[in-house]
């Protein structure tokens, strides 16, 4: 039981450094008013609320916005256990949002293998899916130790 709090705790200061990481270098967040919320191991959460600017011809969202922010909460997820880069990804759009709705992307581990893993993504509006994006990561480092130094654990990902 020891060994396994253990495990835990170290899994979730791992994803602590991995969101502090992301943080420190990710100019588009404030930009965009994106908030990132409830980072565990595997899984994170990104909230924005879509503006005027961010609709296109048709008056409804710009895909591009919808995108992004799945591929936050993707990006948020995978560097929870190394520090990971996105080398595939897809998305569906399923319902169109407009200007003042507010769009949460919930990103859930779905398979991980080595270095390489599988992330799903869903985007809804009020409770409603309106996007789903999967996202395919490769590791390409352990996760730094400390974020403001970028000191590794030596650890490489398997």
């Amino acid at each position: 039981m020891e060994q396994s709090a253990a495990v835990e705790r170290d899994q979730r200061e791992s994803a602590r450094r991995g969101e502090a990481r992301l943080r420190a270098g990710d100019a588009v967040l404030p930009a965009l008013g994106i908030t990132v919320e409830d980072v565990a191991p595997g899984t994170a959460t990104a909230r924005l609320t879509v503006t005027p600017a961010m609709l296109n011809g048709h008056d409804t969202t710009h895909g591009g916005y919808v995108f992004l922010l799945a591929d936050t909460a993707f990006a948020f997820a995978c560097n929870t256990r190394s520090v990971a880069v996105a080398a595939s990804c897809d998305v569906d759009f399923l319902e169109p949002t407009t200007a003042g709705d507010e769009l949460v992307a919930v990103a859930s581990e779905r398979v991980l293998r080595g270095r390489s893993g599988v992330y799903d993504v869903t985007v809804s509006r009020d409770g409603r899916t309106v996007a789903e994006f999967r996202g395919r990561s490769r590791s390409i480092a352990p996760q730094p130790t400390d974020s403001s130094t970028g000191t590794s654990t030596g650890e490489e990902p398997s």
